[in-house]
Order: structure tokens, then C-alpha cells, then sequence
């Protein structure tokens, strides 16, 4: 990867992350829960959120790698349910506040371009570059994390909405969540690589949605 294409995905990586956050502490404020705003993680200010190795070391290692999935996180922003004014309502805000961010950021990435003309050679040219990545990142965040499995937000979703009968064992999924992903994204398709088999149908089945998602993101916004 040359300088100029790692220096194209930095800024929509860590704006996309970091404001994915920071959503969620502005809407918890909004629904009456101010731990965020008390440890200062109500801001879209990237150093408040960033984690160096999930936010920029982590998604650098797998472009580097030219990985198939690109996967990152920051800080995550502090949320305490209890103190909602309705936990099991307003949770389901709080959550969807994140990957709402990322499909806004990436509308806002697609209305932008129709202002790259207006630039000189060759800033029209990272500037574009810039802001495909943008549309690109911001719509797979949103799609990977409304997976429904806690403790991603589309988890945290899905509990707030189903009857207890089927949210509570969800529910006490979210201490295993990460080590299922990891499982489904990586360990399943490397095991099925070795048998000759595809496995990684989760990663498929994102990619499908985000490539949906972003074609109407195009269409809609006038790039088409």
C-alpha cells in the first residue's frame, strides 16, 4: 500500500469510529444517563475516543494485509441502562445511535462529491478518494454492527425489542459475543478453507447489505 492510499482511509477510519461513539453518549444524555458526559466522551473530538490499537493499529494491520473484512473499534463510550429514563426502550436508541452516525456520515460523504470538481489537481483526487472510502466505511460499520448479537448495537437492538422469552438468552450471549465473531468471521472460513468449503457466510451476507445500501446511498444522492 503506498502513502497515498494508507493516507485516504486514516481520516474516514478514525472520524467514522469515533463518531460512531460518541453517537451513543449524545443520545444516552438525551434519554437521561450522564455517565459519558461526566468522563467527557460526549464530544466528537477523536482524542476522546480513540484506542490505539483498535482504532488505528488494528484496521492499518488488515489493509496492510489486504484483508477481505476490515474491523476496528474505539473506546467504548460508557452507558449505564439503569439510569434511563426506560432502560429497555431507550436502550434500543442508545444503541441504533451508532450505526444511525455511520449511514448519516455516509450520505454526507456522497453529497460531498458533487464539490470535488470545484478543487485543483491533485487535491480533487485525494479528496474523492477520501470520501469513497468514507461511504464505504461508514455503511459497513453500520451494517456489521447491527449484527444481532450482543454486544454489538443490532444485539443490544434486538434485546430491547423481542418478548423476554427470546431477549434474555440473547441477552446473556453478550460475555461469548466477541469470541463468536471471531469464531464466525475468521476461525469458520479458515476451516473451511482447509476442507475446501466457503464458510464465511457472515462476512458474505454483510458485504451483500453493504453493497445494497451503498448503491442507494448513490442513487439517492444524485452519484449514480
Amino acid at each position: 500500500m503506498t502513502f497515498f492510499e494508507a493516507s485516504t482511509w486514516v481520516i474516514p477510519v478514525i472520524i467514522a469510529i469515533t463518531f460512531h461513539e460518541a453517537a451513543h453518549g449524545f443520545v444516552a444524555l438525551m434519554f437521561g444517563d450522564n455517565t459519558a458526559w461526566r468522563l467527557g466522551r460526549v464530544s466528537f473530538n477523536p482524542l476522546k475516543h480513540i484506542d490505539s490499537f483498535g482504532t488505528i493499529l488494528l484496521p492499518a494491520l488488515l489493509l496492510l494485509l489486504r484483508s477481505p473484512f476490515l474491523f476496528g473499534y474505539a473506546k467504548p463510550v460508557p452507558v449505564n441502562f439503569k439510569a434511563l429514563r426506560n432502560p429497555r426502550r431507550d436502550m434500543v436508541f442508545v444503541a441504533a445511535a451508532g450505526p444511525g452516525m455511520n449511514l448519516a456520515l455516509a450520505t454526507l460523504a456522497a453529497l460531498a462529491f458533487h464539490l470535488v470538481v470545484y478543487l485543483p489537481d491533485p487535491t480533487n483526487q485525494w479528496v474523492a478518494q477520501n470520501l469513497r472510502n468514507a461511504l464505504v466505511i461508514n455503511v459497513l460499520l453500520a451494517v456489521f454492527n447491527m449484527l444481532p448479537l450482543p454486544p454489538l448495537d443490532g444485539g443490544r437492538v434486538a434485546v430491547g425489542l423481542l418478548p423476554n422469552a427470546l431477549a434474555a438468552p440473547l441477552a446473556a450471549l453478550e460475555p461469548f459475543g466477541m469470541l463468536i465473531l471471531i469464531t464466525v468471521l475468521f476461525l469458520v472460513p479458515l476451516l473451511g478453507a482447509q476442507l475446501g468449503l466457503d464458510l464465511s457466510f457472515v462476512a458474505r451476507l454483510v458485504d451483500a447489505v453493504t453493497g445494497t445500501i451503498i448503491d442507494a446511498i448513490v442513487r439517492l444522492t444524485g452519484n449514480a
